[in-house]
Order: C-alpha cells, then structure tokens, then sequence
C-alpha cells in the first residue's frame, strides 16, 4: 500500500539521504528532491535517481500527486514550510526540532490535527529493538518504581575552534545548539521508555569558545511528576564521543541501561548481579522482534530505526496506529523542555517543564500498548 504514497524531499544534506532511502525502505515512491537552488535540486535527483524535477517547494505544493512531505531543512524554515505543506494538504514529516518555539509547536500540532493529517518527527532512537524491550519490561512491571534516572549524550564534533555549521548560528538553528539538538532525543526516548514526565528542571550550559552564540554543553537536573531525580549531560565537545545517547533507568527491583553507540546489548541489573540482553527476533518482547530486522548477530544500527520510522509513519498515514510513533505532540513537548532549560539557565532557578497537552500525550502513548 506504501507504494502509492509519493513523497518528496526538501533539503538534500546528509539527513536529506537518510530519509531518501527510508522512503524506499518502507515502499514508498520517492517522486522528488528539492535542494537550496533549482541546480542543485537537478543535480541531487539525477544522484538519487529521482523521477522528477521540481524547481523549487511551490511547486512541490502545487502538485496534487504529493502525499508527504520530509522536511530536512535548516530549523527556521521548519515552521513556515511545515505550514504551507500542511495548508496544501500535504502529510508532513519534519526534522527536529519542530520549531524553535513552543509557540510555534503548538500551533502547527494543532493545524495538523484539524486537517487530519499526519505530522511525524523523528525521534527515530524509539526505533532501537532493545529499546523496546527495555519499554515492555517497563511496562510488565519488571523493574519496580523508578528511584533514579541519569544518563548522557555525548559528541564531539564541535570540538575543534573552526569546527561549525549552520546549527550554531541561532538565526537559522534556534536560541539554543547542543540541547535542541542532542539533548532533545535523550529527554524523548527516557520519558517514553520510563514512562515518566519531567515537570521542572534546574541546567546550567556553557560554550567552549567565547565566537560560539549557542552552547556547546550542558548540565541539567530534572525531576519527574511523582519526584524522582535525573541527571542529564550534554556535550558536542566530547573528544573520542561520536553519538553516544547512554542512559540508565534505576528501579526498586532492576536497572536498565542503553548505549545508542551499542545497540545490540542492553545491560540488566538486579541485586544478585547483572546481565546483557542480545538482540534477538526469536525472543522478546513482540514489539523488539517487530523491530527486528536482521537475525541475531547481524548487527542494525541508526539506519535501521530511520527506515522503521518511516515505515510506521507510511502506516499511519494509512489508517494503521503504531506504537510508539512519535508525532507533532512529542515535537511540542521537546519544545517545551528547550524553552525550559533555557530559562533556567538564564535564571539559574528550578523551572517547570509541562504544558496542557502532555499528561494528555503521555496517557495516549501508554493506551497504545
């Protein structure tokens, strides 16, 4: 059924590529490839072996035989192009983060729903099978009530002093760098695999070169609504740290912990020892073997979570209702916690996260399971 779905590609950077294969990973039609100029546009769907030639986005919205729209766009012209895809009709997946205010998060979730159309953002690390598994045994009651949770994502390429794009400039990548970019996911994928929402947070961030307008790091402190503790580190500065998501979910009967730069094992604590859990389609949870793949000892990795994403956002639109889908809700929601961690740090004071719409987004996401 995918296969009637014809998408189109704004923005041909390397997350452009990503999604590109995604779309014909889930069977979709990938019908066309719109870059910064109409030469480069011609010169990427001759490269992808695009069919047609769209000169620019306009044109893309004209075309009634359009289905979805990827938008791998800078972050500022995530809102007005989300906009305009949503107004055409257009089902509209947009890179994160969704917009570079809560405001504006809210408002194109709320476009979306009145237009009955989907809007996906891909907080792809939800796709990780042990993550799901991770989620299930959560959800079984495996690990008792939560006491801590921290983790980190770590990066490094800022490190050097020249080292930059267009993501430190906050004109086109927003007030705030290493958390909207990084630290985002870490928030998404721990509140839905937790099953918990952070309330307030206290941050603290800091850049490693004085020319930097956007931070390079940051420190937070958060606190869930039933008061548990976590711990968040960020850095795009981290020597050695390629893309390293790593949390650990601390509980009154077990642990867990996930390493993105690993994703074949997870890690199981209890107080007589521990073990590591393998990827494995025969065994599990039914969503980690959904997930699955590749058989066990076939390594899959971030590639593999794009096409499954995308694959559950086809489905969607098709009138399936996958778990775990992360759409415009979860973009407003990291919106919020970036506004929040900004705040703080500006205040140096404990500062409260949730808005209206996310007890409402997390009852939904548990009742789909």
């Amino acid at each position: 059924m995918s296969g009637s779905l014809r998408a189109v590609v704004i923005g041909t950077g390397m997350i452009g590529a990503v999604h590109a294969a995604a779309i014909r990973s889930a069977g979709g039609i990938l019908a066309g490839a719109v870059a910064s100029t109409p030469e480069r546009s011609a010169q990427v769907a001759k490269e992808w072996d695009v069919p047609a030639r769209y000169p620019d986005f306009d044109a893309v919205l004209a075309d009634e035989s359009v289905t979805v729209v990827h938008l791998c766009t800078p972050n500022a012209l995530h809102v007005p192009q989300a906009e305009a895809a949503l107004r055409a009709g257009k089902h509209v997946i947009c890179e994160k983060p969704l917009a570079t205010s809560a405001a504006d998060a809210e408002r194109l979730t709320e476009l979306a729903e009145r237009a009955g159309l989907l809007l996906a953002v891909p907080f792809v690390y939800r796709y990780h099978p042990l993550v799901r598994e991770i989620r299930d045994r959560r959800l079984r009651g495996e690990f008792g009530a939560w006491q801590l949770i921290h983790g980190s994502y770590l990066q490094d390429w800022l490190l050097a002093e020249d080292a930059t794009s267009w993501r430190v400039d906050p004109a086109e990548g927003g007030p705030s760098r290493a958390f909207a970019d990084i630290g985002s996911h870490w928030c998404d994928l721990v509140e839905w695999v937790a099953g918990v929402r952070f309330t307030e947070l206290t941050a603290r961030i800091g850049t490693t070169f004085a020319n930097r307008p956007t931070e390079d790091v940051a420190a937070v402190l958060l606190r869930t609504e039933d008061g548990v503790l976590g711990t968040l580190t960020v850095s795009q500065v981290s020597a050695g740290r390629k893309n390293r998501l790593w949390f650990e979910l601390d509980g009154a009967d077990g642990s867990a912990v996930f390493d993105q730069e690993n994703p074949e094992t997870a890690w199981l604590g209890a107080q007589d020892g521990a073990r590591i859990l393998v990827r494995d389609p025969q065994h599990g949870s039914s969503e980690q073997r959904r997930l699955s793949r590749l058989p066990a000892g076939h390594a899959q990795g971030y590639a593999d979570c794009f096409n499954s994403f995308v694959t559950d956002a086809y489905a969607a639109i098709e009138g399936g209702a996958p778990e775990g889908l992360p759409t415009g809700a979860d973009g407003l929601r990291s919106a919020r916690l970036v506004e929040a961690v900004l705040r703080s740090a500006d205040s140096f004071a404990w500062t409260g996260v949730s808005g209206p719409r996310d007890q409402e987004t997390l009852i939904s996401q548990e009742t789909l399971t």
